[in-house]
């Protein structure tokens, strides 16, 4: 009985503060720069065969859709040149295997990758918070040096989910882009299954908070699956869910979710190297949309004639109300 209400006391204390931190937050995010004008990160992916360069694209090609009503594109521009700026996090989930620890050279070729305009954080997702070893810095040999094999426990509350969340939710905004990859099984340990999907399968609500939380500061989130220790005590249920939550969080927030089985990878480097290519095709949408009588998250859909070219972008942005929007 003592230790259930110790985890029911990480799991209060947990919410008591992402709520303390939430609220100020409702004020302070990157996504509308005035009026109902709504600005959102875009990724543009296209089947382009040998030899040939990446289609041009104009505002006229992309279509953005709030419910049935296709709303204005006002700018659309490629994150280059002044625009280029991104805040990029790593974050290790620290109950991740020890095996990862094979991986970090990859990271480290990842890091060293990066364009001068890419600030990098690193941090190490332990008791529903993040460890920020190292701040933002476009020092890439003191990102590199931060790097660490991670200790092989999650703490006594353990959620990927709700450290992620944590960190976004302190994290200034700026006009940079803000983005973050994760490096985790995606379970949370403190056991917190959620409503069931599918025979042993489970939506974790934390992970549904940290895709809205994401969505509201116009935090893009991609997942990186690498196995956690204590496997032979985790059902397979379990790993699959973990694996579902990964992919579903990256998808409402406009990133991707990279594995392949539930085994350890022989490499992250494909991985990585798709990404460094999905972050230098990303382009800064603006559009008007349509406010309600409140403030509020309203889904949006994009999409594009163009043939080959797919865009992707959250499920839902952050539109003031009718009273913001008159201002």
């Amino acid at each position: 009985m003592k230790l259930v209400t110790t985890h029911w006391i990480y799991r209060w204390a947990a919410v008591v503060a992402g709520c303390a931190l939430w609220l100020p937050s409702l004020y302070a995010a990157k996504g509308t720069a005035g009026g109902n004008s709504v600005e959102v990160t875009t990724t543009v992916t296209a089947r382009v065969d040998n030899g040939k360069r990446m289609p041009s694209i104009y505002p006229q090609d992309v279509i953005v859709r709030q419910g049935q009503e296709r709303l204005q594109v006002t700018d659309w521009a490629p994150a280059r040149g002044q625009r280029a700026g991104l805040e990029l996090f790593i974050l290790i989930d620290e109950a991740s295997d020890a095996h990862l620890g094979s991986h970090l050279a990859d990271l480290k070729e990842f890091i060293h990758m990066q364009p001068s305009s890419t600030a990098i954080g690193i941090g190490y997702m332990r008791n529903a918070t993040v460890q920020v070893v190292q701040d933002l810095t476009t020092d890439r040999v003191r990102a590199v040096q931060a790097l660490r094999i991670p200790m092989g426990t999650a703490g006594a509350y353990g959620s990927p989910w709700l450290s992620a969340t944590s960190l976004m939710q302190r994290w200034p905004p700026s006009d940079n882009r803000h983005e973050i990859v994760m490096l985790t099984d995606g379970i949370d340990r403190a056991g917190r299954n959620g409503h069931p999907l599918w025979r042993g399968l489970h939506l974790n609500p934390d992970a549904d908070t940290a895709s809205v939380v994401a969505q509201r500061t116009g935090t893009i989130i991609y997942t990186i699956y690498v196995p956690g220790t204590g496997r032979r005590y985790l059902k397979h249920w379990t790993e699959l869910s973990g694996q579902s939550d990964m992919t579903r969080v990256s998808e409402k927030t406009g990133g991707e979710a990279y594995y392949l089985g539930l085994g350890n990878p022989v490499s992250l480097a494909p991985y990585l190297n798709r990404l460094n290519k999905v972050l230098g095709n990303q382009y800064l949408l603006t559009f008007a949309a349509t406010p309600g009588k409140k403030p509020g998250l309203q889904a949006v859909r994009l999409n594009t004639e163009l043939a080959g070219v797919r865009l992707a972008a959250p499920d839902a942005v952050w539109v003031p109300g009718q009273q913001e929007a008159r201002r």
